[in-house]
């Protein structure tokens, strides 16, 4: 199971400096609106994945004025006693910190630099600590994950696989960098191209071998997912909907290297790749009628929901380590039966440790039935 025992901030969005801890199972952060609530849970977030689930802009985490960042927490890796499907247990590649009293993680940035160590030793890739723990978390803005462009489904798929397979994020990098070269080559010849490139060629070769491998995980990902994803729908929702999601990506009808080539004069013309593994997205259905478009707000929050419980529940099968679950402000957005049948799942044994955030202590404790095995935290 994955805890955090603490966290320190230093000049971290709205934090010139301050410490927490965090000694109880479920801790609830609670305050005014802009007190640093939703911070702090990003701030757990980014000592996970050395990034914020909020912003892609680094410097939009620095306090204003200052030119930098520091957080500093205590993460723990307890070993799994899980058992896989075939009945033996897992090995877990040893991990400093796994036991005892944890790992240090300290995360700076300053003036577009970024710095990671792990029990004072430094990484020499941020990729390195990706899969070592894991977060899952739910916000209000999740919504667009449903409700907007195909970009947001990727990442969050791609977030997932990347976690669980060292090569598939290595290879995800690595296309996508061809992928801005290949774009750029385009951008260079559109008005004359070459008739033999061998620079296009090799382009070519490595979006193909790696496209190859990217949409197969994909596709193996999408067969383990659903099963989770259609059961906590049901326990949530309480319906007899059939939900389904559907896989959308050309490499189902041809192999990578043909589309680039079949899409070549589109391509000079467009001055950009426009077929590939990087226009994959993925419809959510129900009752066979697309969620986006049909479903109502609350067969949307129970989807997502359900969405966001199979995330946490594939990344557990896989990895052998339950999660951190952050939870932004969320009594606030679902109507009572959802949120009790929310919180009876979350406060099952599949689950570990649970941060949330609420404006009122009073909600939050009345939810959970009392404060035993609550630590509150008021800003």
């Amino acid at each position: 199971m994955n805890t955090i025992k603490n966290i320190t901030l230093v000049q971290f969005r709205n934090y010139s400096s301050a410490s927490f801890h965090f000694p109880q199972p479920i801790t609830c952060i609670t305050g005014p609106n802009g007190s640093g609530k939703t911070n702090l849970l990003d701030a757990v977030y980014y000592l996970c994945y050395t990034k914020s689930y909020f912003t892609s802009l680094q410097q939009n985490n620095v306090q204003k004025g200052m030119d930098g960042f520091r957080v500093q927490g205590t993460l723990v890796r307890a070993e799994s006693e899980d058992r896989g499907a075939d009945g033996d247990a897992p090995s877990p590649t040893p991990l400093r910190g796994a036991e005892g009293p944890g790992e240090v993680i300290i995360c700076k940035w300053k003036q577009g630099k970024k710095e990671l160590s792990a029990d004072g030793v430094e990484y020499e890739k941020l990729t390195d600590h990706i899969g070592k723990y894991a977060a899952v978390m739910i916000a209000p803005d999740d919504m667009e994950l449903i409700n907007d462009g195909s970009e947001l489904r990727r990442k969050w798929v791609d977030s997932i696989l990347s976690q669980t397979d060292r090569e598939y994020l290595e290879r995800l990098i690595r296309y996508q960098k061809v992928l801005l070269q290949r774009n750029a080559w385009l951008k260079m010849h559109f008005l004359n191209p070459p008739s033999d490139s061998p620079e296009l060629e090799h382009y070519n070769r490595v979006l193909s071998e790696d496209g190859a491998y990217i949409y197969q995980k994909r596709h193996l990902f999408i067969s383990s997912f659903m099963p989770l994803l259609q059961a906590y729908y049901q326990e949530l929702s309480g319906g007899k909907e059939r939900i389904d999601v559907v896989y959308e990506s050309a490499l189902a009808q041809q192999g990578m290297w043909e589309l680039l080539e079949h899409s070549f004069q589109n391509d000079l013309r467009m001055q950009r790749t426009t077929r590939g593994v990087h226009r994959d997205d993925w419809t959510f259905l129900q009752d066979g009628a697309p969620v986006k478009q049909f479903g109502s707000q609350g067969q949307k929050k129970s989807f997502l929901f359900a969405m966001k419980l199979a995330q946490y529940t594939y990344l557990h099968q896989v990895q052998r380590h339950k999660p951190i679950l952050l939870l932004d402000d969320i009594f606030e957005k679902l109507d009572q039966s959802r949120m009790e049948a929310l919180l009876r799942i979350i406060r099952g044994p599949a689950f570990g440790q649970v941060i949330l955030t609420d404006t009122h202590a009073g909600r939050v404790e009345q939810a959970f039935g009392g404060r035993e095995g609550i630590e509150f935290i008021e800003l």
